[in-house]
């Protein structure tokens, strides 16, 4: 099984890279990892025109478009700021889930096709704001827009979504054991919920004539 990583904290050696080290290290020894850490791509944050104009990938961009279209499984980790991830994984969505490649929007209807299907995903958010609190005071909306308006719309199955905090006021150091087991339990059940359903769409993507 093919494991994409990305790490989507802006700054080196924080708690998401952490927790996804642990994450690496329970999983089962056959799988292929491959690991990307945003904050160390060149690639423009925002799409142009968006999509009504192509706006070519930079080499970066490219490789970590190959790394998804390859994976079996990928997993996000990053800090929720405002209620949201950090600007650079909005970029980084924004750039690559286009038209194509992660979905394809039907022609005659609202409908749409889930290009990633064959592919699962774990998301690890860590916050400041106590996961209940959100939940009862902001419904889950980091959560239910990672799982419903992002992944899920574009094929991926199971996507999973672990909420890390409250990290601040030494959380981080209080709670890593307990935190620890559940990400490692994430990593131990990894996988799509119907692996022969994955297609290869980089190529048909980049070469719509030759599809």
């Amino acid at each position: 099984m093919q494991i994409l990583l990305i790490d989507a904290h802006p700054d080196e050696g924080r708690y998401c890279s952490h927790l996804l080290n642990i994450y690496q290290s329970a999983l089962p020894g056959h799988c292929d990892v491959k690991r990307v850490a945003l904050r160390d791509l060149n690639y423009a944050l925002n799409l142009k025109h968006g999509y009504n104009k192509r706006t070519e990938w930079e080499p970066d961009l490219l490789q970590t478009a190959q790394k998804l279209d390859a994976c079996d499984h990928v997993v996000f980790a990053f800090p929720m700021w405002w209620g949201a991830e950090p600007a650079e994984l909005k970029g980084l969505l924004d750039r690559l889930f286009l038209p194509g490649f992660s979905f394809a929007y039907h022609e005659n209807d609202t409908w749409w096709d889930k290009l990633m299907m064959g592919r699962s995903a774990d998301v690890i958010i860590t916050m400041d704001t106590p996961p209940w609190y959100h939940r009862i005071a902001h419904g889950n909306a980091v959560v239910h827009r990672w799982k419903k308006q992002i992944l899920s719309f574009a094929g991926f199955k199971p996507v999973r979504i672990l909420p890390i905090g409250q990290v601040k006021f030494g959380g981080a150091e209080k709670h890593t054991a307990k935190w620890a087991g559940k990400v490692e339990q994430l990593a131990r059940t990894a996988g799509p919920a119907k692996p022969d359903a994955k297609e290869l769409r980089l190529e048909r993507f980049l070469n719509p004539a030759k599809s």
